[in-house]
């Protein structure tokens, strides 16, 4: 079943009409053809209408739609002969943060990312991608494992931030997330990274510390959730529209800041609607950023991602 958003609802109710026809095919008497095809007109027309002009608000409803493709459909569709990697040989696997070594269009890389799951039992399963200290720190790992090999780190950032409870802040939850950071930032090895979703926090920049740093057209990313913002400055989540206003969240907001450096196109409707030419985009856009950084001498590579990110403290970010 369909799940369409707030704003979506004269969609919905449109293709709802499509649906009934097309249950009415059996009927010999009766050519539905050509009234399909009008209603799938003004569905087509509705559509380009709502996601050309989405609030923030409305970008945040989409970056979280349950439909939207997740690490596993990227990592599924994008790279072959994939072997996932487990545990931080410390204390457990987590499994909200997935990875692993597999080939991307002819290349060895690590590949890392957030998991979400897609329904109740994945959900639970992998923590709605609020990843423990764990899985930071697998994170880490691989990493580390992909400096050793000299393979390049492709990163899908889609978490709501990393996960608060004690049992994460008693295992060191700030220790391993700026760990994490420390070695996105000192690997000698081509990295880049994408927000496919969400982009929450310190949870999200833990593995997004990147050379390349890309967005997926209606993501977002930021260092609060709007909800989280409007509870400390309103006392109140209702005021979550006003927050996501202020706090330029949106792929295109954070593009004319210098964030992210590239904003990758959704297919019309979202990456919800349109898994598949979802995921050949963003392979698309991977394999440019990796192509812009080959060849590259380790040691620049280090040097200019730090001095990426510095240049953004520099300029007030």
């Amino acid at each position: 079943m369909t799940h369409y958003l707030d704003f979506e609802k004269p969609i919905a109710e449109l293709e709802g009409k499509i649906e009934e026809l097309k249950r009415l095919t059996g009927d010999a008497n009766f050519n539905i053809a050509d009234e399909v095809a009008k209603l799938q007109s003004k569905v087509d027309k509705q559509v380009r209408a709502a996601y050309a002009k989405l609030t923030p608000w409305q970008k945040v409803q989409v970056a979280r739609h349950p439909e939207r493709p997740h690490f596993v459909d990227y990592a599924a569709g994008l790279i072959e002969d994939f072997m996932p990697l487990a545990g931080d040989r410390l204390f457990a696997d987590d499994k909200a943060i997935q990875g692993g070594i597999g080939r991307f269009r002819g290349r060895s890389v690590v590949v890392m990312g957030h998991e979400k799951g897609s329904d109740t039992e994945s959900r639970i399963r992998h923590n709605f991608g609020m990843a423990r200290p764990e899985g930071y720190r697998k994170a880490q790992r691989l990493m580390e494992l992909a400096e050793r090999f000299k393979l390049p780190v492709v990163a899908l950032v889609d978490t709501a931030g990393a996960y608060p409870g004690i049992d994460a802040e008693a295992r060191g939850q700030a220790e391993a997330i700026a760990r994490a950071i420390e070695i996105c930032l000192k690997i000698k090895v081509p990295f880049v990274a994408t927000v496919i979703g969400e982009g929450g926090s310190g949870g999200a920049i833990a593995i997004a510390a990147a050379n390349r740093v890309l967005m997926l057209e209606h993501a977002i990313y930021s260092v609060i959730s709007p909800e989280g913002c409007a509870s400390i400055l309103w006392r109140s989540a209702e005021h979550a529209q006003t927050a996501a206003d202020a706090l330029k969240l949106t792929a295109q907001d954070l593009f004319k800041l210098g964030v992210v450096d590239r904003v990758v196109p959704e297919p019309l409707g979202g990456a919800h609607r349109d898994p598949k030419s979802a995921v050949l985009a963003l392979g698309d856009a991977l394999e440019a950023a990796l192509g812009e950084l080959d060849g590259q001498d380790g040691a620049a590579l280090r040097a200019r991602r730090r001095e990426k990110f510095v240049e953004m403290g520099r300029k007030g970010l």
